[in-house]
């Protein structure tokens, strides 16, 4: 019997990224597999039942769940979602591993086979795969607007008839995916970009944009392609010399996170403090805590005469396109593992093995087990 992969509609406040687009259903169903959708689902991300060949559609997400054999999703789902799905049934998106137990419990109990793609190893065959860099491109993208959008000065230089306008002063904090495309984003509008990691390989990828770096005299490379923590002496020696540049800022786009843990202070209230009036801030790690003392997630908040943006969810700012992007990390990752319309497990495969959560009632992933106590 075919595969059936069934797509809810995404229920937390403010998602409207979908997990397939009809492009990718189409491989799907070429695959042999078949597709059911609760109607509706992807009206938020602007893509219309009509738009979608050939697939079932249901009249709930429960519907959905109870037929299905494999579920895509872009949040976790609810507890009622997964006590209607199947048992052995497979479960497959962005399910924040670290943050529920409870969850990580229900998913056992149901004997469901769940993939995390935040768990993906970071190797160069996963990278199609890598939803966290996809949609952290879109983040850092709307990060660079959500700035320009907010300062009060032109960001590129501007030539009229009395005279000339500088160009704005943008400052990035962190040169990951996000912050690349951050930096990449403010250039192209014209601004004048500086640019820091703790990471000191990150320097020839951010003067290759156009951007100068800040060098602090600390580095902090890890493992994973993701920074370790700092030292108490080497948080007071990179604050020396970061509030300088910091003070020099029109615009301060921050970018750092780690996955399942709380996001780095990097940025004071003094350093906020000795910002130019009228500067911006664009705290990108809002979801787990910020960047930046006084960051309110979800909220604009004026500490002085400096704007502190807290933008949470914000890849869902950009539905089209994000969800193009998530949807063929999904398929890269899956599609493999479908042959003549069925889906065959291969806990050989390091990429499946690696960002399998949970499976025949266990726990498999070592990391999330010791985080949350199971």
């Amino acid at each position: 019997m075919a595969l059936l992969i069934g797509v809810p509609a995404e229920a937390n406040a403010g998602e409207r990224r979908l997990s397939v687009v009809p492009d990718v259903v189409k491989r799907y169903l070429g695959l042999g597999a078949k597709v059911v959708i609760q109607a509706g689902a992807g009206m938020p991300a602007h893509l219309r039942d009509d738009m979608f060949a050939d697939v079932q559609f249901a009249s709930s997400g429960v519907e959905v769940c109870a037929e299905a054999d494999a579920m895509l999703c872009v949040q976790p789902p609810s507890a009622e979602l997964i006590a209607a799905m199947k048992p052995g049934a497979v479960l497959l998106g962005m399910l924040q591993p670290w943050s529920s137990a409870e969850r990580a419990r229900q998913l056992m109990e149901k004997q469901i086979t769940s993939f995390a793609l935040e768990l993906l190893p970071r190797i160069t065959r996963s990278q199609s795969m890598d939803v966290l860099s996809s949609q952290a491109a879109v983040a850092g993208y709307e990060c660079a607007l959500i700035a320009a959008d907010h300062s009060p000065k032109f960001f590129p230089m501007l030539t009229y008839a009395a005279g000339t306008i500088r160009p704005a002063k943008v400052l990035v904090i962190g040169a990951g995916v996000a912050g690349l495309q951050a930096i990449a984003t403010a250039r192209r509008i014209g601004a004048m970009v500086e640019a820091y990691d703790v990471r000191p390989e990150t320097r020839e990828q951010i003067e290759s944009l156009g951007a100068k770096f800040v060098d602090t005299g600390v580095s902090a490379a890890g493992t994973g392609g993701y920074a370790r923590e700092l030292t108490d002496e080497e948080k007071a020696k990179q604050a020396e010399r970061l509030a300088k540049a910091v003070a020099q800022s029109d615009a301060l786009i921050t970018t750092a996170a780690i996955p399942g843990k709380k996001a780095p202070k990097i940025i004071t209230a003094d350093m906020v403090a000795r910002m130019k009036p009228g500067a911006v801030v664009v705290d990108m790690a809002a979801d787990s805590g910020g960047n930046v003392e006084g960051t309110v997630a979800g909220e604009k908040t004026w500490v002085g005469d400096v704007l502190v943006i807290g933008p949470t969810n914000i890849a869902s700012r950009m539905p089209v396109h994000a969800s193009e992007m998530y949807a063929k990390n999904l398929f890269n990752f899956i599609s493999p593992f479908i042959k003549d319309g069925e889906l065959v497990l291969d806990w050989e495969d390091e990429v499946m093995a690696g960002c399998c959560l949970t499976h025949a009632g266990e726990l498999r992933h070592a990391g999330v087990k010791q985080v949350l106590g199971l």
